[in-house]
């Protein structure tokens, strides 16, 4: 799903509440956390990321990593925090993408 500004715009609202879950230290980007980002996308479908002061990653590397053969979506970058956003694989779960897909 490829999100328009005004869906953008609410998950941007439904964010700003949410705490960041994930973060990226001094071990930088690997396959298993981006392969354990995708499955807590699977359960929550939007997630906060953290770039912790140690990691020698940037937040343009990171939104090139994570976008890089996956269909998980940055909605939104301020400065070391990103906003992620995925369709859930489970039906169950689809509660937010079905407000999106509704706006």
């Amino acid at each position: 799903m490829q999100l328009r500004g005004k869906q953008k715009r609410f998950l941007r609202a439904q964010a700003n509440h949410l705490q960041p879950i994930f973060a990226v230290g001094k071990e930088g980007l690997t396959d298993q956390w981006l392969a354990q980002l995708n499955g807590a996308l699977d359960r929550r479908e939007l997630i906060k990321v953290n770039i912790l002061q140690n990691a020698d990653v940037t937040t343009a590397e990171l939104k090139d990593f994570i976008e890089r053969g996956t269909d998980i979506q940055v909605v939104q970058s301020i400065g070391r925090v990103l906003v992620l956003f995925k369709v859930s694989a489970n039906k169950d779960r689809r509660e937010l993408s079905d407000r999106v897909a509704r706006i």
